[in-house]
């Protein structure tokens, strides 16, 4: 029996250095899209596993149109005092790093890209799209300019090619990208970037560290449940339309009290908009002009303006959705197709919602002593100056100025202090 277990353990001891790859263990995380504040958290959760977890390397497959610049500072100044090497793969083919990207890409330690993506276009642009040469803008361009240039000067990278980046937007394959010196190599998969970058001499806080990431087993870091709702919250469409409806529905529960269902729902919707907005650099004057669009559509029911009121509402709600995210990045700005969409959509709905319930108010009321008069019952209980009738479906104290019997059929003239007041309508008998 002993020398069973002494070949059992023996078998194992042989197979655990080819199971385990050396031990060697890298973290990947992807970014695929806009760069925002849900990517920093992703990012820094991603560096925080692989430091704790001393592994080989944080690799990030990244292909992104650029992002906020803040949160994109803040990401490679983590990357600069990482203690773990960090490693950007553009990827996969097709893809892109531009504008924030350029910035991510030349603060990694190792950079790669595959084939048939580019890099570049980092030029700062206005709300319209059109190059900015204002003297406030000139200090943010020469501000990046330095900052890539030295995170090119670190890492050893085309300085110059950076700097053409940012002041005349230009764009670089990979394959001119690997020429110039932009990034390291090309790398096509995962494990061709991990066998390439292996051996390669880095510089981490604490000094040269050799990348040691042959045969080294990937561990994805994915984004948490929360992470991913997030993510879709703070997209700057999904926050004009959920601000947009919540302001519709606490207006339509102060234009109707008691309806609760749009009171609800309108709160949920401004809750969500406003957590969303953490993550965006928000005009607060845009989310007034949409207020006051919405406050426009529903004075437009109760005042006679002839449309002029409906025709600002629609400007302000066009101008509050253009002017709501603070940010010369297109992708970052809410599209104009979905502005015009709940324009409409708002508008409409108010002029058709605000209406029927103005039309209902008007109508004749139905329920209470009011709905009863003129309607027909029967005496289940001898009325003699009192007694009780049924109508509506319930049971009523009566009163009448004759007896009338058990069964006879009564009129409702009128009702007060829960009593009705009835009178006989004919003389026939049901018992």
């Amino acid at each position: 029996m002993s020398i069973t277990r002494l070949l059992l353990l023996f078998s194992c001891l042989l197979l655990l250095p080819f199971g385990t790859a050396g031990g060697e263990v890298v973290k990947v995380m992807t970014i695929d899209g806009p760069i925002g504040a849900i990517t920093l958290k992703h990012f820094e959760r991603a560096l925080k596993q692989a430091e704790e977890e001393n592994a080989a390397a944080l690799v990030i497959q990244m292909n992104t149109p650029g992002g906020v610049m803040e949160t994109t500072l803040r990401i490679t100044t983590a990357i600069m005092n990482a203690k773990v090497p960090v490693l950007v793969h553009v990827y996969p083919s097709g893809g892109r790093a531009a504008s924030a990207g350029v910035y991510i890409t030349y603060a990694a330690h190792v950079a790669a890209m595959a084939s048939s993506t580019n890099i570049g276009s980092a030029t700062p642009v206005s709300m319209t799209g059109e190059e900015i040469d204002s003297a406030m803008v000139k200090k943010i361009v020469n501000d990046a300019v330095a900052n890539l240039r030295a995170a090119a000067e670190k890492r050893g990278r085309n300085a110059d090619w950076a700097e053409r980046a940012v002041r005349e937007g230009i764009s670089i394959t990979s394959y001119d990208a690997v020429d110039s010196n932009v990034v390291d190599f090309a790398a096509e998969t995962l494990v061709e970037l991990l066998d390439k970058a292996d051996g390669m001499v880095v510089m981490l806080p604490h000094g040269e560290d050799t990348v040691r990431t042959k045969g080294a087993i990937p561990e994805p870091v994915e984004k948490t449940f929360s992470e991913n709702i997030l993510d879709v919250i703070t997209n700057p469409n999904i926050i004009f339309i959920l601000f947009s409806l919540g302001t519709l529905g606490l207006a339509m529960e102060l234009y109707n009290p008691g309806a609760i269902v749009p009171g609800v729902v309108g709160a949920i919707c401004i809750i969500l908009a406003l957590f969303g907005m953490q993550a965006l650099p928000i005009n607060y004057a845009a989310l007034a002009l949409i207020i006051v669009a919405v406050i426009m559509f529903l004075l437009e029911i109760k005042v006679p303006s002839y449309g002029v009121l409906s025709i600002g509402g629609v400007i302000a709600l066009v101008l509050g959705g253009l002017m709501l995210v603070d940010s010369p990045e297109a992708f970052l700005r809410v599209s104009l197709p979905v502005i015009i969409t709940i324009t409409i959509c708002v508008g409409g709905f108010l002029i058709f919602a605000v209406g029927y319930i103005i039309k209902s108010h008007r109508k004749q009321v139905t329920t209470g002593f009011e709905g009863l008069v003129g309607q027909q019952g029967k005496v289940s209980e001898t009325i003699d100056d009192e007694g009780m009738v049924y109508v509506a479906g319930a049971l009523w104290y009566a009163v009448a100025s004759e007896r009338i019997e058990r069964g006879e059929k009564v009129e409702i003239l009128s009702g007060e202090n829960r009593t009705l007041k009835v009178k006989r309508i004919n003389s026939t008998k049901e018992e």
